[in-house]
C-alpha cells in the first residue's frame, strides 16, 4: 500500500506528495477546462501513468529474459470527450523499442506491456490502441 496526499493551492492547482519518497507533482486544469495548462492535468497523469507503467513492465519482463530495453521511448496521446460527462475517451500509445523484434520471438515484451496494471485498470470502453515499433 502506498499513501499519497494532495493539497489544493488555488487557481485550479494542486500539489500531490508521494508518501514514501516525498516527491511532489504539481497539477493544473487544462486550458480547455478553465485552467492555464501550466502543469500536467490530472487526466494527463493517467496517460503518463499508462505509458510509464507499460514501459516499466516491459523492462521487467525483458530482464527476466536477458534483454535490456535501455533507450526504449514512448508517447501517449490523450483525447477527452466532447460531450458530458467529461472523461478520457482515448489513450493512444506508441512505444519504440531499440532492438529487432527477433530478440523476442515469443512476444513476451509486448505481452508484458499490454498486461501492465494500468492497462488492465482502464475502463474497457476507453479506446486504447497500442503500436510497438521495433528497430528494423
Amino acid at each position: 500500500m502506498v499513501k499519497m496526499t494532495a493539497e489544493y493551492t488555488g487557481g485550479l492547482h494542486c500539489t500531490a506528495v508521494h508518501g514514501p519518497s516525498g516527491n511532489r507533482i504539481e497539477t493544473d486544469a487544462p486550458v480547455d477546462n478553465q485552467g492555464r495548462g501550466e502543469a500536467f492535468s490530472p487526466t494527463d497523469l493517467s496517460g503518463a501513468s499508462l505509458l510509464t507503467c507499460m514501459m516499466t513492465t516491459m523492462e521487467l519482463a525483458a530482464r527476466r529474459n536477458g534483454i535490456d530495453l535501455t533507450g526504449m521511448r514512448g508517447e501517449v496521446t490523450k483525447e477527452m470527450s466532447v460531450t458530458a460527462p467529461r472523461r478520457i475517451v482515448r489513450l493512444a500509445v506508441q512505444i519504440w523499442i531499440p532492438l529487432r523484434r527477433s530478440i523476442d520471438p515469443q512476444g513476451i515484451v509486448e505481452a508484458a506491456g499490454l498486461g501492465c496494471p494500468m492497462h488492465l485498470s482502464l475502463h474497457p470502453d476507453m479506446d486504447r490502441p497500442v503500436l510497438f515499433h521495433w528497430k528494423e
